[in-house]
């Protein structure tokens, strides 16, 4: 299957889920036109009060839509901006740039981690988002996040090609 975007989502407001919509638009440094994340310092209410001067590496919220399946919730619901099809998020390495449509680039920084707000929308979906590596640590599957490199609207079906970045792949980790 070929890399694809199955959903685009956006909210204005700090709410957990996002409305899905006919397009989105990325604008280079900032993220999502119109999302409450958008900015080039953080926006999680979380890491505002921690240190509000901090780089937003946390533009882009995207998600495998086979998870949402397996979850049984719609495109949006976790929070996220964009939803895939026929790719693996969660083992991209860090710095992976992803081309969506014509003209958007992006760079993946790294995994979301789940907080507590996604058992308010289902109670049990924090744990089922969560997997355990061997030595018990846990690992998010709750999608990546990405800051925006170059403009561009994004539309459900559009292709996403993908470019891993040279050297060792750095493993992502939570941001």
């Amino acid at each position: 299957m070929n890399p694809t975007v199955h959903a685009v989502a956006r909210d204005k407001s700090h709410r957990f889920s996002k409305a899905p919509a006919m397009y989105i638009r990325l604008i280079a440094g900032m993220g999502v036109e119109g999302d409450a994340h958008a900015g080039p310092t953080v926006k999680h209410r979380s890491r505002v009060a921690r240190d509000p001067s901090a780089p937003n590496l946390r533009q882009v919220h995207l998600i495998h839509a086979e998870l949402l399946a397996e979850l049984g919730v719609p495109p949006g619901a976790l929070g996220e901006n964009i939803t895939t099809t026929g790719i693996d998020l969660l083992s991209l390495p860090e710095g992976t740039k992803l081309t969506l449509g014509l003209t958007a680039t992006i760079e993946v920084t790294g995994l979301r981690n789940p907080c507590a707000q996604i058992d308010k929308f289902r109670p049990g979906l924090l744990r089922a988002v969560l997997g355990r590596a061997p030595d018990g640590t846990p690992i998010p599957k709750s999608g990546i996040m990405a800051i925006v490199l170059t403009n561009g609207d994004i539309h459900p079906g559009d292709p996403i090609a993908i470019t891993l970045p040279p050297g060792a792949p750095r493993p992502l980790r939570i941001v």
